[in-house]
């Protein structure tokens, strides 16, 4: 693997810091700015929605130039973000500086992708962006609890200045490591467009938001089920976030690994079996061991989606990928969203705080289906622009 993915992993491992953790520090932000932790609350609900709104903005802003020099643009202003929630006086600055961070994710994971992708072998092209998203998973193992435990310690200020020179570091690292490639031919905003007229582009995006939306049906409500339900203390609840971390370390490799060789059967295993699991995790929760390795499995399962389904996209837009793959990022974030909200509405319904890993199991089945249901329209399609899932040298064609 080229050395360049390495400068895109390290941006990646500041973006999922910066995602993370202001869960765990949400108690000491509330606490300086003087407001509740449900206030608080929105400094994660701000991010989630400038990652789904700045996905396509930043995207379709960069059309115009070469993806290095927006790659760098976008790692400039996270870096910013990052900054203004460290200096941030008020609680609404903090909230800007979260979406001015936010606004960079989707499209540094989209651009990202597909200059991944672009840089090795057309056989290697999920593996390329799996060792991108690695960045990613690392921070819920290493960046997270550490970043925790430092804004604890220091004071939460210090966490997010450190994660600014992350940001710098990633910045550096693109300029120095990535070729300049030119600006691709034909790139401007109605071509990128057309991608979407694509059945299978959108059905990709649904089995995005359906699919990892499962994980954090379950994820989100973490906490009171291992304190209220398996027995463990809120002291733990920290060390079982790296457990699910490790495991979206692992299920991220074997994601990247198997969708370079057979895509879609990477897909129904890893959705068929994300959806088992989930629905075996309200029995599990009620036993320490047993919810420890769930939690593991559920962080390996739901990861092992996301290079296919990140690679799908790129497959079935050829031509125009950009924007699909930004949009996807998106649809991510929107799948996190959709699911915790989900997952809240079976709790406040008093069906209890195991309720969430149904809700969770449903989605993922639900993507498994649009899964075959995808496959099944593309052995019925005869035009090229129907590429086979294991057809990778269609992806990104060579003269962009």
């Amino acid at each position: 693997m080229p050395l360049a993915l390495l400068a895109l992993a390290i941006g990646a491992f500041g973006i999922g810091t910066t995602e993370f953790v202001i869960m765990g520090l949400l108690p000491e932000i509330a606490g300086d700015y003087g407001v509740s932790i449900p206030t608080a609350g929105l400094l994660v609900t701000g991010y989630a929605i400038g990652v789904v709104l700045g996905a396509p903005l930043m995207t379709v802003l960069g059309t115009r130039i070469s993806r290095k020099t927006m790659l760098m643009l976008l790692m400039g202003l996270f870096t910013a973000g990052n900054l203004i929630s460290a200096t941030a006086p008020t609680f609404a600055v903090m909230l800007a500086g979260r979406i001015v961070a936010s606004l960079a994710h989707g499209a540094f994971f989209g651009i990202g992708s597909v200059v991944a992708a672009e840089l090795v072998a057309p056989h290697k092209k999920a593996g390329a962006i799996a060792t991108m998203f690695t960045g990613l998973t690392l921070a819920n193992v290493v960046g997270v609890p550490l970043g925790t435990f430092v804004g604890q310690a220091v004071g939460w200020r210090t966490t997010f200045a450190a994660v600014a020179v992350l940001g710098v570091a990633g910045l550096l690292g693109i300029a120095r490591l990535i070729p300049a490639v030119p600006r691709p031919e034909g790139a401007h905003l109605r071509r990128e467009l057309t991608a979407f007229r694509n059945p299978q582009v959108l059905l990709a995006m649904a089995m995005t938001v359906l699919g990892f939306g499962g994980v954090f049906a379950a994820i989100t409500y973490i906490a009171p089920m291992m304190t209220h339900v398996a027995g463990y203390s809120e002291g733990a609840v920290t060390w079982l976030l790296v457990l699910f971390g490790a495991g979206m370390f692992l299920g991220n490799l074997l994601g990247g690994r198997f969708a370079d060789r057979r895509l879609m059967p990477m897909l129904y295993a890893s959705l068929g079996a994300l959806a088992l699991v989930l629905g075996l995790f309200t029995f599990t929760a009620h036993d320490k061991t047993a919810a420890a390795v769930t939690i593991l499995l559920v962080g390996a399962l739901g990861f092992a989606t996301v290079p296919p389904l990140q690679k799908r996209v790129l497959d079935q837009a050829h031509g125009a990928p950009t924007l699909a793959s930004a949009v996807n990022i998106g649809a991510f974030n929107l799948g996190n969203a959709l699911a915790a909200w989900l997952g809240g509405t079976v709790i406040s319904a008093g069906l209890g705080y195991t309720a969430p890993n149904w809700v969770g199991a449903l989605l993922a089945a639900a993507a498994l289906v649009l899964a075959l249901w995808s496959a099944a329209l593309e052995r019925r399609t005869s035009t090229p622009a129907a590429t086979t899932a294991t057809t990778a040298d269609a992806a990104v064609p060579a003269h962009h």
